[in-house]
């Protein structure tokens, strides 16, 4: 095999083979670092998402991968098991980018939290929409500039964003480094986020992590596969001003995709006459 170097993301040299891939997911480039260097190991996919052409996206190679020698992820809280969530992709987000697929682009400001791989934003900055993605991961960003380096797009903006329970760490102790990229600031038109209500949020911090970066005329679509805290975050929510539309999302399994089962939540509000 080959040694290469993906130079977009940091501690990443790799030698790589091929393998295969079922229904549309072309072959995938599987990157393994040498046993002699600390790192993780990652793989190269081409994505089909309904709508749109295929994408190259590099992720982690599995769930079992780990590396933070400096314990910046740590500082941010974000413990070992959590760790490489980041870099996966995940259905729901899946799920999202073939909404984005769909979105007819406008003017509007548009803004996806707790990105992780950034499919969704990939999409939508691929048919020229104006795009924010954000994430508190410390690779986040390298791995967002190596994609939209991989398909041959300009830079997406990223900014950090973090709110709730992930801005302690899970000792129980304050935050302790800054992340390194400016944090999310401005109001936008169109919030979106997949699967990001994995944590009991009684305190309302997503909700209100939202409202700060909403526009006073906002729409917000959260992929959630039925997960149970949707409850107390829809209440937030509507104390926010936003009026909810559900949508089931269930697909019965095909051919390389297993089923999923999920909700499209569509938050909306409008903007009153001194508003505009």
């Amino acid at each position: 095999m080959r040694p290469v170097a993906c130079p977009a993301i940091t501690g990443c040299t790799v030698a790589c083979s091929q393998r295969h891939l079922i229904s549309r997911q072309r072959a995938a480039t599987i990157a393994f670092l040498p046993l002699s260097l600390p790192g993780y190991l990652t793989k190269q996919e081409s994505i089909a998402v309904l709508g749109v052409d295929d994408l190259l996206i590099r992720s982690l190679l599995d769930k079992n991968q780990f590396h933070d020698p400096f314990d910046e992820a740590l500082h941010l809280g974000i413990s070992s098991a959590t760790w490489p969530l980041f870099g996966l992709l995940w259905p729901s987000g899946t799920r999202m980018a073939e909404r984005m697929a769909l979105r007819p682009v406008t003017g509007e400001r548009i803004l996806e939290i707790g990105c992780g791989l950034a499919l969704p934003s990939l999409v939508a900055h691929r048919r020229g929409a104006h795009v924010t993605a954000s994430d508190c991961h410390p690779l986040s960003h390298a791995f967002l500039d190596h994609n939209t380096q991989l398909n041959g797009l300009t830079p997406i903006t990223y900014r950090h964003g973090l709110w709730g329970a992930a801005a302690r760490r899970e000792d129980g102790q304050a935050v302790l480094t800054q992340a390194t990229d400016a944090n999310v600031n401005g109001l936008f038109d169109l919030i979106v986020g997949s699967d990001i209500l994995y944590e009991r949020d009684d305190e309302g911090t997503l909700a209100h992590f939202i409202n700060q970066h909403a526009a006073a005329g906002a729409e917000i679509w959260i992929v959630d596969p039925n997960r149970s805290n949707r409850a107390a975050f829809h209440k937030h929510m509507a104390l926010a001003g936003f009026r909810l539309h559900e949508e089931m999302l269930d697909q019965p399994a095909r051919e390389g995709h297993a089923a999923y089962k999920g909700r499209m939540l569509t938050y909306s509000r409008h903007a009153t006459p001194s508003q505009l």
